[in-house]
């Protein structure tokens, strides 16, 4: 923590870095953008689909975490691009595995709304 940031001021300034992060995840990263676009076609789904504030978290918190690792996955492939271009071992597995944990979330989300879709259909 930098000196003379504590409390409120640590609040708004790490707001600050937060929503520029989000900006520059927008602006450089497609996969972030499409995955957006999607969240905000299907949030007003889950209003619909979700029937109890419990299914509603599991709908919204599903989008919200593919999100989450979308923004940690775009970190590590910056980092590792900012540490070089040239190909090793253990910057691609790196890179790798944080787009596994990418589409895991997308597995989990899809489950997630495909069951209580389901549910909500025959139900």
């Amino acid at each position: 923590m930098k000196p003379g940031h504590t409390g409120w001021r640590h609040l708004v300034h790490s707001t600050r870095y937060s929503l520029k992060g989000l900006k520059a995840a927008y602006r450089n990263e497609t996969a972030f953008r499409q995955e957006v676009a999607l969240c905000l076609v299907l949030l007003p789904l889950a209003i619909w689909i979700g029937r109890t504030p419990l299914e509603w978290i599991l709908l919204i918190g599903s989008c919200l975490l593919v999100l989450i690792v979308e923004l940690l996955n775009s970190a590590i492939e910056n980092v590792v691009d900012r540490i070089g271009t040239e190909h090793h071992e253990l910057s691609g597995r790196a890179k790798d595995i944080s787009s596994a944990a990418v589409m895991l979330a997308l597995l989990f989300a899809g489950l997630t709304w495909g069951l209580l879709i389901i549910q909500r259909l025959m139900g």
